[in-house]
């Protein structure tokens, strides 16, 4: 009992003691960052690499950038996850066990099998083991075996306590806490062989792993009792020291690391790694930079490195890196300067020097023990370098000899930056300048003042060195100085660091690689470098034992790789802005060891395994949102069952629809740790052709897509140059309703139709116009006719005209001649009556009978005749032969009514045609009053107009 509590409060010193000084990087996802439950049970990893975690609010997924949280229906916590061979994600939770599967939408759905179990076995509560043997799912609960096959679901109840379930060596193993272990036989549960131990019974102890390390060999690991070895059926305990710390620390998980070691997982101390002896390898905890100290589950992933499911948190070991971190001291000061010799390791930082002895590994960060400080260290260390067989100690305070745990000084200059050798002594570059040491002799060389922290020696026993705000310098064997700038082919005077590379004076600058022409004495591009580097800017350069040059690219470390016939830039991007920026450190042992200098402690880096050490990338399409806020996801990154290709099959190829046509899509590849050294480049065929420049960024969008299929290729590559395979998402972006078949057949029969009723509109149209042109033509012809009758009625109305101004004259003449003639009846009437009167008065008989004569004479009727036949032909040329008419239609009419219808028709009035016809206006209106009787005309008709209508055709038609 007194031993094992020594052991005990002797175990963290002993642990520490015991840790490798090199660690690989921890990864901390906290609660805030995977959005789930604090506790993860359980943790699992499908073939394309995503990650599985049995979470207290449902299934937790990875893909390398993203996190997921799938619910059980009844939100119970998830305390087991198994990817069967099947291709399904079993997960057991309280009183709930079932599978997620994908739907057609590439979404994880959960499918219940609570239906298939007995209505009284259904209150099982949690669900602790999910275990695949020969075809069938075993699940486990405190009480309850449940074995799922085929369809089907058994239950296997015997009344005990079960703590433990897992296949090991091809056999299925249970624990039950009355029976010990048992194995199932068909379906029968028998002992396996004896539970006896050289330390009592393990009925008792919680079994939380069983591990095979060997045929018919298996490590079992308890929560409270230690380490036990199972062999050929036989149980004991191992014989460690270490089994009362992992008792007090209880084992609640364990995973195999590789063929010598495994993983041990406590609820107290953290992770160990130990042998299959119990001797302790390494441990991670808080102090290693674990979250906490309580693990709940451990995994080993594909690619060798370490998941652990915390009480609250995930932690993610980059247990299988080449690369690692070696921190001398807690308080992680920067690291400056490294250096083997005599198995000890030399780690110089801002605040000491510190040293470790190193055990027989090829890769030295595997090495256990723990740095000591080197006396008289303390401070700014700057430089180890090793010449003639002695460690010299470049330090702020001066330089030293490191002699075993102690420094001794040897030179009192401050602040030694570097060493060289220069013929039998040494060269010393410091604050001020430079310092030539001969045995005991120390002079400062003359004439040089510059600070020397790149300092190079040729061939020829120059000393070149540069300051990167002043230039570069050249220091003869005799001490004169030459100063080297842009006249002599640098590019600039600032940022100029010199080194003595592929044996040549090289400057790194910030238009890349020059190298001196000792014919020219100028600075020239290096064409080597140019090929490879470009113009970069370099500000540190170092050559390894195998002629890889180390280079420094901002704050990005790389390397020009020249193991093989084509050299090639590898990148580290893993320490990427972690180097002391300004004061870069690279050392280089051999390819199993390259130290570099961090703004935490070191680095180490296992150079061989780091081109070695790269599973086939697989880049996967995740997701594929629609929609104008790209929200909507269409898939869900599974394209069918875990257990097939990851290949889209043609009916699960999505038709968009168009109003939705804006995508966005994301992708990833699962190397889980360090997503930095991972390059995308892809298109969108059907949009594009070419691809796009490498990048990092693992998401695109893509709007207003026109309707079409579409075909989203993605590629990934990481930093060795390795490309993976090409991850095809097919997608269609249906038309909008106005571009699709039937829109354009039914385009077309209204285009047929328009052309149909074009065609009829301009047939119509044509005989409109045909009719239009006819009518306008008519309308033409009958204006003619129109402005040819208006002109034929002028000139008719002209001619009226003149006819009635020559009728008027004419009437007028015989208006003029019928007043002619009642004037000279008047006169000679006159002359009758006054010649009667005369010869009244005369008594001359011979003038009387001269008188009487005379008298005769004007009473004579012939003339009258005359001048009235003159008047009536006068007349009927006038009045288109009236009086021809007025006699044919009225035969029995006389000449005074005859003369009466001839001064009528001329409209003269009643006095007037009293005069002519030498009788008075009471005998004219009685003439007329006979005239109408004897014409027989109506009273309504007027005489005047019946007269008027007398002539021209009548006449000729008679």
């Amino acid at each position: 009992m007194l031993r094992k509590i020594i052991i005990l409060i002797c175990s963290p010193l002993f642990i520490k003691a015991q840790n490798t000084i090199g660690l690989p990087e921890t990864i901390n996802f906290s609660k805030s960052q995977y959005n789930g439950g604090a506790q993860n049970w359980d943790i699992r990893q499908d073939k394309q690499g995503i990650i599985y975690l049995a979470n207290n609010e449902g299934l937790l997924t990875f893909d390398g950038q993203s996190w997921k949280i799938h619910p059980l229906p009844n939100k119970s916590i998830v305390r087991s996850v198994l990817i069967g061979n099947d291709g399904r994600i079993y997960v057991g939770g309280q009183d709930e066990l079932g599978y997620f599967q994908p739907n057609t939408f590439g979404k994880l759905v959960f499918v219940s099998l609570i239906q298939n179990i007995p209505e009284a076995d259904k209150n099982f509560g949690d669900v602790w083991d999910i275990v695949p043997y020969k075809n069938a799912i075993y699940f486990r609960t405190g009480n309850r075996i449940f074995r799922h096959l085929s369809g089907k679901t058994t239950v296997f109840s015997n009344g005990g306590a079960y703590g433990f379930l897992d296949t090991v060596n091809d056999q299925l193993i249970l624990q039950d806490f009355k029976k010990g272990l048992l194995v199932l036989d068909k379906n029968n549960w028998i002992p396996l062989s004896t539970e006896k131990t050289a330390s009592g019974n393990i009925n008792g102890a919680n079994i939380t792993a069983i591990l095979s390390v060997g045929e018919n060999k298996a490590l079992i690991t308890t929560l409270k009792n230690g380490i036990y070895l199972l062999n050929q059926g036989q149980i004991t305990q191992i014989n460690s020291s270490n089994n009362a710390l992992f008792s007090n620390e209880r084992i609640y998980s364990a995973t195999t690391i590789n063929e010598e070691w495994i993983a041990l997982a406590t609820t107290n101390g953290g992770v160990y790694i130990i042998d299959h002896n119990g001797n302790i390898v390494q441990r991670f905890s808080r102090t290693e930079g674990l979250q906490n100290n309580n693990i709940l589950s451990i995994f080993l992933d594909r690619e060798k490195n370490l998941w652990l499911g915390l009480n609250n948190g995930i932690d993610l070991i980059a247990y299988n890196s080449a690369i690692k971190n070696i921190s001398p001291q807690l308080n992680e000061e920067s690291g400056y300067t490294a250096i083997v010799q005599d198995n000890q390791l030399y780690l110089g930082t801002s605040n000491g020097l510190f040293v470790t002895i190193l055990q027989k590994a090829k890769d030295i960060s595997f090495s256990r023990g723990s740095f000591s400080l080197v006396k008289n260290t303390r401070g700014q260390n700057w430089n180890l370098s090793q010449i003639n067989g002695k460690i010299l100690l470049g330090h702020h305070e001066g330089a030293f000899e490191i002699i075993g745990n102690t420094a001794i000084p040897f030179s009192t200059y401050p602040g030694i930056w570097n060493f060289a050798p220069y013929g039998t002594g040494i060269i010393a570059g410091n604050y001020n300048g430079l310092l030539q040491i001969e045995g005991t002799n120390q002079k400062p060389v003359p004439r040089f003042t510059e600070s020397s922290r790149y300092v190079a020696i040729d061939k020829d026993k120059n000393t070149w060195v540069s300051h990167p705000f002043h230039g570069v310098f050249r220091i003869d064997s005799n001490w004169q100085v030459s100063t080297y700038g842009e006249k002599q082919g640098l590019p600039s005077l600032l940022n100029n660091h010199i080194f003595f590379i592929n044996n040549k004076i090289t400057v790194g600058t910030d238009k890349g690689i020059y190298q001196y022409n000792k014919e020219t004495n100028q600075f020239e591009p290096d064409g080597f470098f140019l090929n490879l580097l470009g113009e970069k800017s370099i500000r540190y350069l170092k050559e390894d034992k195998a002629g890889n040059i180390w280079f420094i690219h901002e704050k990005n470390i790389g390397v020009v790789d020249r193991t093989n016939e084509q050299p090639q830039v590898i990148e580290i991007k893993e320490l990427s802005k972690k180097m002391l920026s300004g004061f870069e450190m690279i050392y280089t042992v051999d390819e199993n060891n390259i130290f570099l200098g961090g703004e935490k402690g070191f680095y180490h880096i296992n150079y061989k395994k780091y081109k070695q050490n790269t599973l086939p990338l697989n880049v996967q399409i995740r997701s594929l949102s629609i929609g104008n806020n790209l929200d909507s996801a269409l898939f869900e990154g599974y394209f069918n069952l875990l257990n097939l290709p990851a290949v889209q099959s043609e009916e699960r190829i999505p038709s968009i629809d168009y109003d939705f046509n804006s995508v966005s899509i994301r992708f990833s590849t699962t190397q889980l740790y360090d997503q930095t050294n991972i390059e995308y480049s892809f298109r969108l065929k059907g949009l594009e052709n070419d691809w796009s420049t490498w990048g990092h960024r693992t998401e695109k969008d893509y709007t207003n897509l026109s309707p079409g299929k579409y075909v989203f290729e993605v590629k990934a590559r990481n930093n060795l140059g390795t490309e993976s395979a090409i991850a095809h998402y097919t997608f269609i972006i249906e038309a909008p309703w106005y571009r699709t078949i039937w829109a354009y057949t039914l385009y077309a029969f209204f285009l047929l139709a328009g052309i149909f009723g074009l065609f009829t509109w301009q047939k119509k149209k044509f005989v409109l116009q045909q009719k239009q042109f006819n009518e306008e033509q008519n309308k033409l012809v009958y204006i003619h006719e129109l402005e040819r009758s208006k002109t034929e009625g002028e000139l008719a109305a002209l001619r009226n005209e003149k006819l009635e101004a020559d009728l008027n004259f004419k009437n007028t003449e015989l208006a003029s001649s019928a007043m002619h003639l009642v004037k000279k009846g008047e006169l000679l009437t006159k002359i009758k009556t006054e010649l009667s009167q005369i010869t009244k008065k005369i008594d001359n008989e011979y003038a009387i009978t001269e008188l009487k004569k005379m008298i005769k004479t004007l009473s004579e009727d012939e003339q009258l005749d005359e001048e009235w036949e003159y008047f009536t032909k006068h007349f009927d040329k006038v009045h288109s032969n009236f009086i021809v008419s007025l006699k044919n239609i009225h035969p029995n009419i006389s000449n005074n009514e005859i003369k009466l219808c001839a001064y009528l028709r001329m409209n003269l009035t009643t006095k007037e045609i009293a005069q002519l016809m030498n009788i008075s206006v009471r005998g004219v209106e009685i003439s007329r009053y006979r005239l109408r009787k004897k014409l027989n005309l109506p009273t309504e008709v007027s005489l005047f107009n019946y007269l008027i209508g007398i002539g021209g055709e009548n006449a000729s038609g008679q």
